[in-house]
């Protein structure tokens, strides 16, 4: 697929059905037909970042934040794991109070107890020492998303950063050994359909091993509070592009999709190209508190249960690598 192919496919008809069911048929053939579920633990709402569209940049002295202690993390992975999900995704903002010791430090406890699961990292952007750290303490994906390929509208939207930085932190993470996501976000202001197929572009040429395409989303205490949302149809035909693109990556329908156009908008996600559940395991006294975006939806477990009899799809909890068809690099 050429990008002027991706540029016509981006401004087709609303509903491109014969896009979705391509992109069906490359996630069944490469994936299979399991929802695969994630088990989540967001553990801080802080973050030195300021980014235009983020609930939880810095400059937000609105946000009650919080910090989870170093066993409060690792009773929420267990409980993942004891619910029988066998991956384990740590998220926050880029705080770097919390140091490459104590990260590392959760990251044994947890593989010294359940050595066959599955952790995955999305803490930002962090020294490559960092990366190689918790490589080497257990850590097997991280997710650090590109956002927008533009490099002005990428420093623009995230002062203090660039573009060129983000894609070097990437390559970082790929060459240590991980297996990698990354993803952009639509309807971000200022963003052009050539923009979302230079986004597209940028994942065909990387090739992650997970990659997650979310909405734009507002939140009241930014810059951006006033922004719409984009249609839903975009977001669709962009997560089905990506799938198209790179076959074998693990794609979830977010938790913004779901907040943009309910659970059925998850559900059509899993219909045309998406294959993975994010289900919150944070405890209940943080939930509330880990704002993005506003009015951000909850799955838990029978959720998602429920969204994957949307799609007559089986659930699978199991740990699941990159599939063959992606080889994942050796540190």
């Amino acid at each position: 697929m050429t990008k002027l192919d991706i540029y016509n496919a981006l401004l087709a008809g609303d509903s491109p059905e014969e896009l979705f069911c391509r992109a069906d048929a490359e996630r069944k053939n490469a994936c299979g037909d399991s929802v695969v579920i994630r088990g989540l633990v967001e553990f801080s709402s802080h973050c030195v970042r300021r980014c235009q569209y983020c609930g939880l940049r810095r400059d937000n002295l609105q946000l009650d934040r919080y910090r989870m202690s170093l066993t409060e993390m690792i009773a929420a992975a267990q409980r993942i794991l004891e619910a029988g999900v066998r991956t384990v995704i740590f998220q926050s903002g880029d705080d770097l109070t919390f140091t490459r010791e104590d990260i590392s430090l959760v990251l044994r406890a947890i593989k010294k107890r359940m050595p066959e699961a599955a952790l995955t990292l999305s803490l930002g952007e962090r020294p490559p020492e960092d990366y190689q750290a918790f490589f080497d303490n257990g850590a097997d994906r991280y997710l650090l998303k590109f956002e927008t390929a533009n490099p002005s509208l990428y420093e623009k939207l995230h002062p203090g950063q660039s573009l060129k930085k983000r894609v070097e932190l990437l390559e970082d993470l790929r060459r240590i050994g991980y297996q990698v996501g990354t993803g952009n976000i639509i309807g971000l202001p200022g963003q052009t359909v050539a923009d979302i197929a230079r986004d597209l572009e940028y994942l065909k040429e990387f090739q992650p091993e997970m990659i997650a395409v979310g909405p734009f989303v507002p939140q009241q205490q930014t810059p951006l509070a006033g922004h719409p949302m984009p249609g839903p149809e975009l977001v669709l035909k962009v997560l089905a592009l990506a799938r198209i693109l790179v076959p074998a990556a693990h794609i979830p329908a977010t938790t913004a999709l779901a907040t943009l156009g309910g659970h059925e908008l998850q559900a059509r996600a899993l219909q045309g190209g998406a294959n993975v559940l994010m289900v919150n395991f944070s405890p209940s006294a943080y939930k509330g508190l880990y704002r993005l975006y506003d009015h951000k939806a909850c799955v838990d477990l029978e959720k998602a249960k429920e969204i994957a009899a949307l799609v007559k799809r089986p659930l699978s909890l199991a740990r699941h690598d990159a599939p063959d068809g992606i080889a994942c690099p050796s540190s």
